[in-house]
């Protein structure tokens, strides 16, 4: 499958009553659960977030994930706190696929950033922020390596 029918295949959808169990059952494989929180958290999570946005992640049909992101009122600023493809589904680009209209979506708001943090050892995730442009900032927050991805040059740091 090409990068672009790839893209036409999956879907970013909200999450509802109807699929809000299975986003759930979405499972990580033992060496990545310490670098995402539960799904459950995250649910919980976006309630209490600035326009948290907690997306459920479709291949077709299939549900293969979960993203969230919201505003941080503290900083102003975009952050993805959570992304996440489910164990049977990893490695078929769909998490690049959803991070590009995560961006789309947050740049369509006329921000000027966007922010994520990741663990250091995590390091397919810092893999694929940065081959999608986010650069390190050189902060660490909560033992995460933060990282932005600039829109506008002048959000961009001197």
């Amino acid at each position: 499958m090409t990068a672009q029918s790839l893209a036409t295949t999956v879907e970013l959808r909200p999450v509802t009553r109807d699929n809000w169990e299975q986003v759930l059952g979405l499972r990580l494989p033992p060496e990545q659960r310490a670098f995402v929180a539960p799904n459950l958290y995250s649910l919980a999570e976006a309630q209490f977030l600035t326009g948290g946005t907690p997306l459920a992640v479709y291949a077709g049909e299939d549900l293969v994930g979960f993203v969230l992101y919201a505003f941080d009122e503290d900083d102003r600023q975009y952050w993805v706190y959570r992304l996440m493809i489910d164990e049977a589904h990893q490695g078929r680009g769909y998490a690049r696929a959803a991070m590009r209209q995560v961006i789309a979506r947050v740049r369509a708001k006329g921000a000027g950033q966007l922010a994520l943090g990741y663990k250091p050892e995590n390091t397919a995730a810092e893999g694929l922020y940065l081959s999608l442009g986010f650069q390190k900032s050189g902060e660490v927050i909560g033992g995460e390596v933060i990282a932005r991805l600039f829109f506008l040059p002048e959000s961009v740091p001197k």
